[in-house]
């Protein structure tokens, strides 16, 4: 299916059917915020589903929507990286020790610090290796996606639930 200009297709995997999503339902402490997460990379969140799956020992589900993107992005302040660097490494070491900076932001985008990249900001954020070694060790690594919109009002406007996928039914697990 060819989606309109702009429109880009987004999943967010876990254990729950979500057809209204609700930023305020998000943790705290995580990479960008408390928000509302989604990525456009269709394999990342088949795997997240299939570990949050384990986790809590309950099927996983796979919500697909569209997001507006170029709209979401021009109604409100957002933030994108295309890279691990020094500004993605401080946005999400503040994120993750608790400070609030991403309250300045509706719309924050880029790499997902996962299980092959939270070891290296972990050492870091513990003073065991120095911010230059941290970046050196994550620059061979091409970034996952993930998008995070903390608005409540552009979410509603912008996001639109299309389905959601059993992923042990569709053969996916």
């Amino acid at each position: 299916m060819q989606l309109e200009k702009n429109i880009i297709e987004v999943y967010h995997a876990g254990t729950d059917r979500i057809e209204t999503p609700d930023c305020l339902k998000g943790r705290n402490n995580l990479d960008f915020g408390q928000g509302f997460y989604v990525t456009d990379i269709y394999d990342q969140a088949i795997n997240l589903a299939r570990a949050r799956s384990v986790e809590r020992k309950v099927p996983a589900k796979l919500n697909i929507y569209h997001l507006h993107r170029e709209e979401i992005m021009s109604n409100g302040k957002s933030l994108i990286f295309n890279k691990y660097n020094d500004e993605w490494l401080d946005f999400i070491v503040s994120c993750r020790s608790g400070k609030d900076i991403w309250k300045e932001y509706d719309y924050v985008e880029g790499g997902v610090a996962d299980d092959r990249v939270i070891n290296t900001v972990n050492l870091y954020i513990q003073g065991f290796i120095s911010k230059e070694r941290a970046l050196q060790n994550l620059k061979y690594l091409k970034p996952n996606n993930q998008i995070c919109i903390l608005n409540q009002d552009l979410l509603d406007k912008y996001l639109s639930f299309i389905d959601c996928l059993d992923l042990e039914n569709h053969g996916l697990l």
